[in-house]
């Protein structure tokens, strides 16, 4: 599969370990030579032997579990984890261990083991982002499993017995792929997994029983590594991914290791030019797996460069008129973990694919999403059948068709990692409707109060419906939209107003409840405080502001209602602060609340201001001794913040 990319495809980083040179660390050390050669095969035969002769050395165990972990032999490297971490103390071992273990045992579906080693690295690694999510998405099966069913999968028929995957689309009917099967460029075997290097190759009519296969060009495929490819609109134009190879040399980083760069290529009649490294590129860090955004204006890409979070992040760069490129730029921590973020795709609806194992998912790697068109505040995994307990990645789509491809090495493929065919379903979701409906009752008694109006309203303000409550109370509003919310408003003569929200549930055709209590009026006298006869609450603000918050905005329609109710009613609007603050200030504070109050039941309500009045008193009639310099408690200074509607004519 493809962490078969010499440090890169997955972008390892490793440790080096200083052994001594007695007979069974000779056998170590030629172990742990081959290891950080990343010759994984040859490395794991080693430290199998010494296994077997009952060495019990961490580092046996530890490079046995990464030896197979970096090929995605999880069942094997889940074995040695475990032996690793029975035999080792918590603060002896690295923490991405009990991270890998946990990737291990989700690859086999041992979820609950595979929580519990999560909880061991949450233990330590506390602010890792990997484990922040394990914290706040102790659902994740579930929620995958909601996320499920929006795809169907099926297989190709053009895999091999080795490696296929990166696939991308190739104007009309053309698929290239990533392939090392048996026709490879070259006589080279890779020593990450003693297998061919890569080629690219192309699949003409690829749904097709038997499409033809080829190599896409004999110049491009050299005998080193060829993958991931993406191309423009018009197919004039690829970049694609390659081991550090130009001019006929492999060059090396400063530790002996060859990265992965970008590159691009021109089509010239119907051969493709001599390809070009792109300028981003370095011998000390990995650049792979490009794909384009819908305007083709900026390449996205993975890599390990500085700035890095994790293992690998997404990138993108610019690309300039005169085809140049800017500075690239990290994607950002809502996307990448210290994890691996790798194989973008970017679709013509601007949706971002991409595959995490830093992410909350079913086990190795899985395919996730984000909407590039919005600020990227989320990323969602996409659910089964894409994703499984092993690796899926390289997902690609067609939004007009809904079709497209991705790469797997789950089980029942053909051979390390095969390609899939993708279809995305359309989910007729049906309308979910609830009722809304109650009882007008007395506030005081409890008792039924019949033909009351009742108006349910959204939170515009907006009047969606209206009915008169019959001989037992009871009223309802029919088909209305779940998970909304809305506004109930009950009046009647002599009663003050009743208003409270509601919002329906998420069940189709349900009943959502709520009684409205209606509080009988007392006599309206000339001076009394109509907020003390509404029982208002307080009229909050936020600090140091003046404006109308939505809960004060509930409260101050209860007042306006009433005013509509009386036609005659004339009010004086006070408005106080507590002795906290200068006193100055406090007094030009309560008068700026004091005109938003007033602005708002006039502009709002539609109240005349000449039936409104009112200033800021400050801090000048405070209700209780807790002046100035007087340590008062929060309860007391609260009383002191308060506004008044006093009733000056009616």
């Amino acid at each position: 599969m493809k962490q078969q990319l010499k440090n890169s495809i997955l972008f390892v980083l490793l440790c080096i370990f200083s052994l001594g040179l007695g007979a069974q660390e000779k056998k170590v050390k030629k172990a742990t030579d081959n290891y950080e050669d990343y010759a994984y095969v040859d490395a794991r035969t080693l430290y199998l032997k010494l296994a077997e002769d009952g060495a019990t050395n961490p580092e046996v165990f530890s490079k046995l579990g990464d030896s197979y972990y970096f090929t995605a032999e999880y069942t094997e490297a889940a074995k040695w984890y475990g032996k690793l971490l029975a035999d080792t103390t918590d603060s002896s071992v690295d923490p991405e261990y009990y991270f890998r273990y946990a990737q291990s045992l989700k690859s086999i579906e041992l979820y609950d083991l595979a929580d519990q080693q999560m909880e061991k690295f949450n233990a330590i690694k506390v602010t890792d982002s990997r484990a922040v999510k394990f914290n706040k998405e102790r659902n994740y099966l579930k929620d995958i499993e909601a996320a499920s069913g929006q795809y169907s999968i099926s297989r190709v028929s053009f895999n091999s017995a080795l490696q296929d995957f990166g696939p991308s689309f190739y104007k009309d009917s053309l698929l290239v792929f990533s392939s090392n099967r048996k026709n490879v460029t070259g006589e080279y075997n890779h020593d990450w997994n003693d297998q061919p290097f890569l080629d690219l190759f192309l699949a003409d009519n690829p749904t097709t029983e038997a499409p033809g296969v080829s190599k896409l060009s004999k110049v491009l495929n050299t005998p080193y590594h060829e993958s991931t490819s993406v191309f423009t609109k018009s197919g004039e134009v690829m970049y694609f991914t390659r081991n550090n190879y130009t001019k006929k040399k492999l060059r090396k980083d400063g530790s002996g290791t060859t990265k992965l760069k970008l590159y691009r290529t021109v089509k010239e009649g119907d051969k493709w030019s001599k390809a070009e490294e792109l300028p981003f590129n370095s011998d000390e860090y990995s650049t792979a797996h490009p794909t384009l955004s819908p305007d083709e204006n900026t390449l996205y890409f993975a890599s390990d460069r500085p700035g890095t979070r994790g293992l690998s992040d997404l990138w993108r760069v610019a690309i300039l008129d005169d085809g140049g490129f800017g500075e690239p730029v990290n994607l950002g921590d809502v996307i990448n973990t210290e994890g691996r973020e790798t194989f973008p795709h970017v679709t013509s609806a601007g949706q971002l694919f991409y595959a995490s194992d830093g992410h909350s998912g079913l086990g190795g790697l899985d395919i996730f999403t984000t909407d590039l068109n919005e600020n990227v505040a989320s990323t969602t995994n996409v659910g089964k059948p894409l994703n499984s307990s092993k690796d899926d990645f390289g997902l690609i789509l067609n939004d007009d068709s809904g079709l497209g491809y991705f790469a797997s090495n789950r089980t029942g493929g053909l051979g390390n990692d095969d390609i899939y065919a993708v279809k995305r379903e359309i989910i007729e979701i049906p309308p979910c409707y609830q009722s809304i409906a109650g009882v007008t009752r007395d506030v005081d008694t409890n008792e039924i109060i019949p033909g009351a109006t009742v108006e349910l309203k959204n939170l515009d303000n907006e009047v969606l419906g209206t009915q008169v409550s019959d001989a037992q109370g009871n009223f309802s509003f029919a088909n209305q939209p779940c998970e909304t919310s809305f506004a109930l408003r009950a009046s009647k003569d002599k009663y003050g107003p009743s208003e409270a929200s509601i919002s329906t549930g998420a069940e189709p055709d349900g009943v959502t409840n709520k009684d409205l209590f209606l509080k009988p009026l007392l006599r309206l006298e000339v001076g009394q405080d109509l907020g003390k006869i509404l029982n208002l609450n307080i009229i909050y603000f936020d600090f140091d502001k003046a404006y109308i918050r939505p809960d004060a905005a509930y409260e101050l329609q209860k007042v306006i209602a009433v005013m509509n109710e009386y036609p005659t009613l004339k009010i004086d609007v006070r408005s106080h602060t507590d002795s906290r603050g200068r006193d100055a200030y406090n007094l030009d504070l309560s008068q700026r609340r004091n005109v938003s109050t007033r602005e708002y039941i006039n502009q709002k309500g539609g109240i005349s201001t000449s039936r409104l009045s009112g200033r800021g008193y400050g801090e000048t009639q405070l209700t209780n001794q807790c002046g100035n310099g007087v340590k008062c408690s929060e309860e007391e200074h609260q009383l002191n913040r308060r506004s008044e509607f006093i009733i000056v004519a009616r």
